[in-house]
């Protein structure tokens, strides 16, 4: 691997949740350019999750890709095991894995509400307790992403919204329980970036797109890598003095 971070998470083990596209792509990408072995999860998409492997090993880096709905018990036991058998060790966690659906509060269904709450809350606690089996004497690093709609008000996503104020909550008080064992837990909240999910969605291009645009300090829509250069820091002993902390990364956009 190239360049100046190559050896910024060298010998280090890292699983991302929901890395088979998108900011958790990106941050797998990220963490094998710092010199990580990767584990890169997906739930359904086996596709998009090898092309992220392919990518890392033919930059010389390090990676594999691991199935597991973060939502369900016996899926994250599966993943840690896999984990464990390709590197015997783990170090970083990446609680990236999320959904979202826009609707008024008065049209979200108990499928929606179920579902934001089972991948986006459930999701990281399970993910986190299987973990604290995993760390070493050293402990480790938890990065929970977040959102900068935990701490906004955008009609038609409080459910989401909630999710993401529940995992600022969750890194808050992890960070006092675990620091003790030399456990690291932050959250990143990102603001407007351009994904597939984006895309999906039909923001890009429309008028909401340029409004947020021209809310932005930085004048443009954050790229999923604006993301993974913050998430190696919080994996790094860069950031070993580091813990319970939220770190909007959102161009300056704050509301």
């Amino acid at each position: 691997m190239t360049g100046s971070d190559s050896n910024r998470l060298h010998g280090k083990v890292a699983l991302v949740t929901g890395a088979a596209k998108g900011i958790g792509a990106s941050i797998a990408k990220e963490f094998a350019a710092a010199g990580a072995s990767v584990v890169v999860n997906y739930a359904s998409d086996a596709e998009g999750a090898q092309r992220v492997v392919g990518h890392i090993r033919d930059s010389g880096g390090t990676a594999v890709a691991a199935r597991g709905d973060v939502s369900a018990s016996r899926d994250v036991e599966n993943l840690f095991t896999e984990v464990v058998r390709a590197y015997g060790r783990l170090d970083v966690v990446v609680n990236n894995a999320g959904v979202w659906h826009a609707e008024p509060v008065e049209a979200a269904t108990r499928e929606h509400i179920s579902r934001q709450l089972s991948v986006n809350v459930l999701g990281p606690v399970l993910t986190i307790q299987e973990a604290l089996k995993h760390f070493g004497p050293d402990g480790g690093s938890i990065i929970n992403i977040g959102s900068l709609d935990s701490a906004r008000a955008v009609p038609g996503m409080s459910i989401y919204a909630a999710t993401k104020g529940a995992v600022d909550a969750l890194t808050r008080v992890l960070a006092a329980e675990l620091g003790p064992r030399g456990i690291r837990v932050n959250t990143l909240a990102p603001g407007g970036v351009e994904t597939e999910g984006i895309h999906a969605s039909g923001f890009m291009g429309s008028d909401a797109e340029k409004e947020m645009i021209e809310r932005t300090p930085l004048g443009r829509m954050g790229q999923p890598q604006d993301l993974a250069k913050v998430a190696v820091f919080f994996a790094s002993d860069d950031a070993a003095w580091v813990t319970g902390e939220r770190l909007t990364a959102s161009g300056g956009l704050r509301s």
